[in-house]
């Protein structure tokens, strides 16, 4: 299912060697000819067959299947521990392909926080198809039985939740979903395979926007699925070559480089993160801080028993109202004021008025005094200094 030979560089067994071993390795076997160590990038749209309908180690056209799109599948699959990967050329080309299962009078749950472009993608063009959408309330697993139709085919969620980092319980929501014959789809972006494995809690299936934390230097923009259903993966397998919305080879590139420091970077995300807590959470400005890692987090055990950190996003509401987290989130200096998340650098937003303007009067529309950051990996201390001073110039 993921194109070409699955070369693991050597391994005879992937699943013995630990998250980083694998980042580096899984999929990326040296080149037999030069002995290169980093996968070329493959630019080749068509391939040399040795007979007529026997393509080389399964690769034929550019779109169907490419040498360095395989190695990135690879490497991704295994640290979901999923059987099955697939890359898109964006998170909602990802999403889009796995919505695709849904027919005509399905119906979908939507976690009722999530990202603007989830819900745009779901309500204006699935809904446009004559797919169903309710938001529910995940942080009562409960809820689904209540919501559930005979019609219902999927739940869809994210934990951590963008942008106010709700927890939901994902075995408590698969056990459920499952009893009534429904798949769970998890977008695992924020939290990343990194800090948590929702197919080993019970999904069928893990989407990510690989533009964030997977890329991690805001230079490439792709999508990413993995599962270990057979039967999702042939639609996959399928989606991907007829629709054709693929990275290119140097997207793969790009995003297998970033890859390779995933649990480096994501340790110094969650540090730095932490610090921005400490420092919000006694800043008279700030009415409220939302972070997983707070004791009195609603969602903080399921946290910690599902999560192996508590990830680099951080928001938090203004005793000001919209007018004073829009002075914030422009009075920064090292955070940039900007969309996307989970680069390098950190950056700063107001989710009402950029990323979820499109929830604007639905059930997901999020509060006017929230301000979202993505926390990166500048020296601590400017990052708290920088902070320090935009809130400051309120008074």
């Amino acid at each position: 299912m993921l194109g070409g030979d699955p070369q693991l560089s050597g391994f005879e067994d992937p699943d013995e060697y630990g998250f980083e071993t694998r980042a580096i390795r899984a999929g990326q076997p040296h080149d037999p000819y030069t002995g290169a160590v980093v996968t070329p990038i493959s630019l080749a749209t068509t391939f040399a067959q040795e007979a007529v309908g026997q393509p080389r180690h399964g690769y034929e056209y550019g779109r169907t299947g490419n040498p360095t799109r395989h190695a990135y599948q690879v490497c991704v699959a295994s640290l979901e521990g999923a059987q099955h990967g697939f890359a898109f050329a964006s998170g909602l080309a990802a999403e889009d392909a796995l919505l695709r299962v849904l027919r005509p009078g399905d119906s979908l749950l939507l976690g009722d926080d999530a990202y603007g472009g989830t819900f745009r993608l779901i309500d204006k063009v699935h809904g446009n198809a004559g797919v169903q959408t309710a938001a529910v309330d995940l942080t009562a697993p409960e809820k689904i039985r209540d919501t559930w139709t005979p019609e219902t085919r999927m739940v869809w969620l994210e934990t951590p939740t963008n942008p106010l980092l709700t927890i939901f319980d994902i075995e408590a929501i698969c056990s459920i979903t499952h009893e009534l014959g429904g798949i769970v789809v998890v977008d695992n972006t924020f939290a990343t395979p990194y800090l948590q494995q929702p197919l080993a809690l019970g999904a069928d299936a893990v989407v990510h926007s690989a533009t964030k934390y997977i890329g991690g230097h805001s230079d490439v923009v792709g999508g990413f699925v993995a599962t270990n259903d057979d039967a999702l993966a042939d639609h996959l397998v399928f989606t991907q070559n007829a629709v054709g919305a693929v990275p290119s080879p140097f997207d793969c590139y790009l995003a297998l480089r970033g890859t390779k420091t995933l649990a480096v970077r994501m340790d110094r995300h969650c540090s730095n993160a932490e610090a921005v807590v400490e420092l919000l959470a006694g800043h008279p400005a700030v009415r409220s801080v939302l972070y997983p890692g707070l004791d009195d987090h609603i969602g903080h055990e399921i946290a910690r028993r599902q999560m192996s950190g508590f990830g680099g996003m951080v928001s938090f509401r203004m005793h000001g109202g919209r007018d004073a987290a829009e002075r914030v989130s422009a009075a920064t200096k090292v955070f940039t004021l900007a969309e996307s998340l989970g680069a390098v650098e950190s950056l700063i937003e107001h989710p009402g008025a950029m990323t979820h303007a499109s929830v604007a009067g639905s059930a997901l529309e999020v509060p006017d005094d929230l301000v979202r950051l993505s926390v990166g990996l500048e020296t601590t201390a400017d990052l708290l200094d920088d902070l320090a001073q935009a809130l400051t110039a309120l008074d």
